[in-house]
């Protein structure tokens, strides 16, 4: 697969002036309009009637709560285009859902950008990806080549977070509030919506996840077995979560356990900031005004699905809007 050098986007002046800091042991400046992409996948069972491909709202509204603007991604555009897009963003989301983690066009995707950030990382440049449940699995299946999921019963259960012994100095979780912590390790604020997940047992047997992940979480499910729930790359700003920390904020359906506390919210709350942060770091932009307005999420609009879904809503992303 052919990849575009890294430099084809990226603005001359940024690349210096990162360069400069890192001369001179300055933390380089923050981008403070940060815009991130979210893959879109392909639409199935009720909502085929809406369109070919769709982002839940939820991950959006996320994303933008914690200070970024928000790119949908296509499952139709070209490689070329995908490249593009790159170049063009700050961080990357891959969300939950259903779709094939090997033959979809949501796990190829999600595949080239992780290459993508991979190389980019790897010439200096920051670029940040999160992995939420669906994500986090793809991220296990991308970088282990294998698919080592396991069936388990957390399809609708609310769990507080078994934390390892490097939770506390990880990027994540090491400037998390005190309190905070605290909740989240006793009281049941993680959703879990998932019927697969990755034992520790498959993942710390992995040479390539066990080499490339440091895992920050595990939890139990009612048979006994224990599984990986927060995990974040050990040299890249690449971090997933099996639970969903966006339903806590924005979805409210009844059908589902998800947790809608004070502690919820404001965990919640943090780990949107923390990524968006993340995102904060990478200088990418697009071309000009007109092509990154047109790539923006506010020329869609979302529709109301709460009555057919687990859902509240969902935006539709048929048409090519970056070109």
């Amino acid at each position: 697969m052919a990849i575009l050098r890294l430099d084809v986007y990226v603005p001359l002046l940024c690349v210096f002036s990162l360069f400069r800091c890192q001369l001179c042991s300055v933390e380089p400046p923050l981008n403070h309009r940060p815009i991130i992409g979210i893959l879109a996948q392909k639409t199935s069972y009720r909502f085929e009637n809406f369109g070919h491909s769709f982002v839940a709202a939820s991950y959006v509204k996320y994303l933008e709560s914690g200070g970024a603007r928000v790119v949908p991604i296509s499952i139709d555009l070209t490689e070329a285009q995908y490249q593009k897009l790159f170049y063009s963003i700050n961080g990357l989301l891959i969300p939950g859902g259903g779709a094939n983690l090997v033959t979809s066009e949501y796990s190829k995707n999600a595949e080239l950008f992780y290459k993508l950030a991979l190389q980019a990382n790897d010439h200096g440049t920051y670029f940040p990806i999160w992995g939420t449940c669906l994500g986090f699995e793809e991220l296990t299946v991308i970088t282990s080549g294998r698919k080592l999921l396991i069936n388990t019963d957390t399809s609708n259960v609310s769990l507080p977070l078994n934390f390892t012994k490097g939770a506390q100095d990880s990027r994540m979780f090491k400037n998390f509030p005190v309190d905070l912590m605290k909740a989240l390790a006793v009281e049941p604020l993680a959703a879990n919506s998932h019927r697969w997940s990755i034992s520790v047992k498959n993942f710390t047997s992995n040479t390539e996840l066990r080499n490339f992940y440091k895992i920050l979480s595990t939890n139990m499910d009612s048979k006994g077995i224990e599984f990986v729930s927060t995990i974040e790359a050990h040299s890249y700003p690449i971090y997933a979560v099996q639970w969903h920390p966006e339903k806590n904020l924005f979805e409210w359906t009844k059908k589902k356990d998800i947790p809608h506390t004070a502690n919820a919210v404001k965990m919640a709350s943090y780990m949107a900031e923390f990524f968006v942060n993340e995102a904060r770091k990478n200088w990418h932009q697009f071309f000009n005004k007109t092509e990154e307005e047109n790539a923006l999420i506010y020329h869609y609009v979302p529709i109301y699905t709460a009555d057919i879904s687990i859902y509240e809503q969902i935006y539709i992303i048929d048409n090519k809007a970056f070109s």
